[in-house]
């Protein structure tokens, strides 16, 4: 497993304490910025992550902006992302195994060890692969691909 981490400028602070909390549980991980508390646009960041995940750099990706939706949004328009907002362990948890989610995103106000909690949940679940799950899936990814060729012809 490697993970892309990425954050805006509000989520930058929270992003370099997970980066060492990753370092120190040794979970390999790429930064994909920002890299001062600079105001950027999340979007570039997010798609930088999503991207990463597309071309097989990485695995999985987490997002760090001021609530996360932003960020949540923007990955979700990328084909092949399933961005998951989360506000605490369990809905990481169920991200990943309900809905095989391969990147989180959550707020920058979240205390330090919520955002380990979320991380943890997330990085040590597994998709569980139930019939009713993947039927769910198959039904976003169809849409997703639905979506994409509309806006092709257009």
């Amino acid at each position: 497993m490697k993970v892309g981490i990425a954050s805006d400028h509000r989520g930058y602070r929270l992003k370099e304490r997970v980066k060492k909390y990753l370092k120190r549980k040794k979970i390999e991980f790429i930064d994909y910025g920002t890299d001062s508390g600079v105001s950027v646009d999340y979007n570039d960041y997010a798609l930088k992550v999503c991207n990463a995940i597309n071309s097989g750099e990485v695995t999985n990706g987490i997002l760090i902006c001021g609530t996360g939706i932003g960020m949540s949004i923007m990955a979700n328009k990328i084909n092949g992302i399933m961005c998951a907002k989360v506000d605490n362990s369990r809905e990481s948890r169920l991200a990943k195994e309900h809905n095989n989610a391969n990147v989180i995103s959550f707020g920058s106000d979240l205390l330090f060890f919520e955002a380990k909690d979320i991380i943890d949940a997330y990085l040590n679940s597994s998709f569980l692969g139930d019939e009713k799950y993947v039927r769910r899936i198959k039904k976003i990814v169809k849409q997703e691909n639905i979506g994409s060729k509309k806006g092709k012809n257009e």
